[in-house]
């Protein structure tokens, strides 16, 4: 029988950037002005040796795949991966923060040497940054037919990574907003009621440039898609309006959830997998994608320049994108599947409560909601030092 919750929080992927420093560092590195980062094409591969050697290395977040009930250092649907290809893969859970990863593996990339490790999972906003610089390399879609025909039409083409050519999601989620029904009592169906007098005091939002912006923007009318930075300071002056007016109460990172739970807010911005796991304890949390939208994010596959087992590492990407493993690894995980056949699967599963997943539109978004989810454009290395100064002097970091 398919697990049907798991103890896993999107913000602890999502992570927080913790102070202007690390972001502006990040973002120099990014820019013109270090311009030995950049990789060339031709420099970014290594010879495979995964005809050989069958097995690969994978970095992940924690809590992140499937486990088994009794065992939890078993994963059913790595181990079926193994037997059906015989590869071995040294799965790690060592990504806890984008930020901190990226510094990790940032020294051996920029010297065009193998960071030991041929897959690893960052998020999307993260992942432009490592396309930009060249220190990833470029998916054999013919090796991918999975992926070529199963992921979600809304997550094919990034503007960070138009095609999907270096990226491949791994799960998705939205960033909507949450609230407790019964005691604000009533709905909430836009941004713009989160400033609402009697919600006044009772509002959270993400800390974190990358993680909030998006939906804020949505707020005011605007297409992720293509935003500018006259959509962003727009968004900022209004944020900056709510504070001073004790609007809003804090600024959060993954302990949004707690003031929630509490009844000390009422309504915050939120990731759709922590809201899933929530309503199990308590029904009159609900979630909703507003009007206007809501950021549809990935946490994403790569391959690392200087990967040994290249091949290797496309195989096991394939083999998610199975609908049939696909629906396993989403009834562990309860995000948004990017593999919509998946939903098909789970439907017809014995168990009432795994096919009960199936019309979960936070796992498997309905028609309706689909219409007002967007992939938001990145902020780019050039914007990132004036818009963290902005976001960053709001929030207090």
């Amino acid at each position: 029988m398919l697990q049907t919750s798991s103890p896993v929080s999107a913000p602890s992927r999502r992570s927080l950037l913790a102070a202007l420093g690390a972001t502006a560092a990040l973002g120099a590195l990014t820019g013109c002005g270090v311009p030995a980062a950049y990789v060339k094409p031709a420099d970014r591969s290594a010879p495979d040796a995964s005809a050989a050697d069958k097995r690969l290395t994978w970095a992940n977040w924690p809590l992140y795949i499937d486990t088994d009930d009794d065992n939890p250092n078993r994963r059913p649907t790595l181990e079926g991966f193994g037997k059906r290809t015989g590869i071995s893969v040294d799965y790690v859970e060592e990504i806890n923060d984008n930020d901190e990863f990226f510094g990790k593996i940032s020294p051996s990339l920029m010297s065009h040497r193998s960071t030991g490790r041929d897959l690893i999972v960052i998020s999307d906003w993260m992942c432009a940054r490592y396309v930009r610089l060249g220190w990833v390399q470029e998916m054999d879609r013919a090796r991918q037919l999975n992926v070529a025909r199963e992921l979600d039409p809304l997550l094919r083409s990034p503007a960070f990574d138009e095609g999907r050519r270096f990226t491949v999601p791994w799960q998705s989620g939205i960033t909507g907003i949450a609230y407790n029904r019964r005691k604000l009592g009533r709905d909430i169906r836009h941004v713009k009621d989160l400033w609402a007098p009697d919600l006044k005091g009772r509002v959270t939002l993400l800390s974190g440039l990358d993680e909030a912006f998006a939906l804020l923007m949505q707020g005011d009318g605007v297409d992720i898609t293509r935003w500018t930075a006259d959509d962003f300071h727009r968004m900022c002056d209004r944020i900056e309006r709510e504070v001073h007016r004790g609007q809003i109460r804090r600024f959060t990172g993954n302990d949004y959830t707690k003031d929630l739970v509490s009844g000390d807010v009422l309504a915050c911005q939120a990731y759709s997998g922590d809201v899933i796991q929530l309503q199990a304890d308590n029904p009159d949390i609900r979630f909703v994608v507003p009007e206007e939208g809501a950021e549809l994010w990935s946490d994403s596959l790569m391959i690392p320049n200087r990967a040994r087992h290249k091949a290797n590492a496309e195989r096991l990407i394939d083999y998610y994108y199975q609908p049939e493993v696909a629906a396993k690894l989403a009834a562990w995980v309860n995000y948004v599947c990017p593999v919509p056949a998946a939903r098909e699967v789970l439907a017809a599963d014995p168990d009432k409560d795994t096919a009960a997943l199936a019309d979960n539109p936070l796992i498997f978004p309905d028609p309706v909601m689909r219409e007002r989810l967007a992939v938001a454009r990145d902020i780019t290395s050039a914007q990132r030092p004036e818009f963290t100064r902005r976001w960053n002097g709001i929030v207090g970091l």
